[in-house]
């Protein structure tokens, strides 16, 4: 283990890992991790785990992929940065073109930055100053959902409501509305999923009701709040939520950071809705898992509402890498390993062969709610005993798997490239964890 050590040694001297106590790393060591290949990550001393979570859910075709460094080391060659600010170059316009494409122009117009947090704090922003640019400017109040997760910056814990995030940062945070979420784990006897929908809806018409003329947006996760523990609802909230926000003049932002990209079955978690939001944000997922990228989309509406010759009305929010060219490009192929190979066709296939896998956990005697929703399934363990995420992530390592439970929430999100052997895995070791954990 003397290379593990090292590097250990080296990282907890130095790095300030994030969403981490570091003093836990006395008795729970570091992975370091030298390289990956596929579904797999290796370790310095070459012990290899299947990333079951996509390295926080945002590796969708495997570590090294041959087609997306290809293009790197193209893109490499030609143009590795330029300020985005008048200036411009081919990456960064074919994405934002073909990403409309995507949204049959609905949402035509794409606003850069580098993560999903700043993409949301980009989409709040963008919001309030519409409206003010529109003679509405009393519209500067936001609405989240019980349970949403929408970054850490602190535009975006505004709108974030877990307690552990928030917290510590109370006194600098502009509170938002808050309503219920339509979980349909929330069912009360004899209800479906739609039912808690129309319920959880009926709480913002409400707020709609005698707050509007006050509202600039509402911010939800389409059809799956994934930080609170994957907490799943019907696309029919989506639906009544768009006709709520039309009739009350109030915007409607989809983070789909996480559950874009295919994730929910379709390319954007909204299409099952059939509907488009007035601002849809996107990170994780959209470049692969490669590098750092988060862009978000609107309509020709807002956009004419900041075009203008007074500088003022323009909105002015930047960075230094906005619209990076290598992140572009590694989004680019990305996009064509989606429409080369049948993604979205071909993990509806691979879905049914997970969830057939996953038979004997979804039906073990301690195993409560399992869910699944395109290729993202989570169950919740019954009567867990203390520090079950932490025990259950160890002993994951030990079989070589990385999962990372959420509270007493086990949650599986693969890439999107997993073999049948692989599958099998993945099904296998995760029953096998799960029953020593709950000894």
């Amino acid at each position: 283990m003397k290379s593990n050590s090292l590097w250990i040694s080296r990282s907890l001297q130095n790095v300030w890992h994030p969403c981490t106590q570091m003093q836990h790393h006395e008795t729970m060591p570091l992975v370091p991790i030298s390289h990956g290949r596929g579904a797999w990550l290796f370790d310095a001393d070459g012990k290899r785990y299947l990333d079951g979570i996509s390295s926080w859910w945002v590796n969708l075709f495997g570590h090294a992929n041959s087609r997306i460094n290809a293009a790197l080391k193209d893109q490499l060659d030609k143009l590795e940065h330029v300020m985005l600010a008048g200036f411009t170059h081919e990456p960064v316009i074919s994405l934002s073109e073909k990403l409309a494409e995507k949204t049959q122009h609905q949402l035509g117009h794409c606003f850069f930055a580098s993560d999903g947090a700043s993409a949301v704090e980009i989409a709040l922003k963008m919001s309030f100053h519409s409206w003010s640019n529109s003679g509405l400017p009393d519209k500067k109040e936001f609405v989240c959902l019980q349970g949403s997760y929408h970054g850490e910056t602190i535009g975006a814990l505004a709108v974030t409501d877990v307690a552990i995030f928030r917290d510590a940062y109370g006194p600098l945070i502009n509170s938002a509305h808050v309503v219920i979420s339509p979980d349909a784990r929330q069912a009360l006897e004899g209800e479906t999923a739609q039912d808690v929908a129309r319920r959880a809806i009926a709480e913002v018409e409400k707020l709609f009701e005698q707050r509007s003329d006050k509202i600039a947006a509402i911010i939800v996760e389409p059809l799956i709040q994934c930080a609170i523990g994957f907490a799943m609802y019907d696309a029919l909230y989506l639906t009544l939520l768009r006709a709520l926000c039309d009739k009350y003049q109030v915007h409607l932002i989809a983070d789909e950071i996480a559950v874009g990209c295919g994730r929910t079955g379709s390319f954007f978690a909204c299409e099952q809705a059939s509907i488009w939001p007035d601002f849809m944000c996107l990170s994780k997922g959209i470049s692969g898992g490669y590098l750092p990228l988060s862009l978000v989309m609107t309509t020709d509406k807002v956009y004419q509402s900041f075009y203008h010759q007074d500088i003022r009305r323009g909105f002015l929010h930047s960075h230094s890498y906005t619209g990076n060219p290598l992140a572009c490009r590694a989004a680019l192929a990305t996009l064509e390993i989606f429409q080369e190979d049948s993604v979205l066709a071909t993990n509806c296939a691979r879905a049914a062969k997970i969830n057939a896998a996953l038979a004997p956990l979804a039906q073990h005697e301690k195993v409560k709610n399992f869910r699944q929703r395109g290729m993202i399934w989570a169950f919740d363990a019954v009567d867990a005993k203390a520090g079950f995420s932490s025990r259950f992530f160890t002993q994951a390592l030990k079989q070589e798997l990385l999962l990372r439970p959420i509270g007493n929430t086990v949650y599986l999100m693969p890439p999107y490239i997993l073999s049948d052997e692989e599958i099998a895995h993945l099904a296998h070791n995760t029953l096998s964890v799960f029953e020593q954990v709950m000894v």
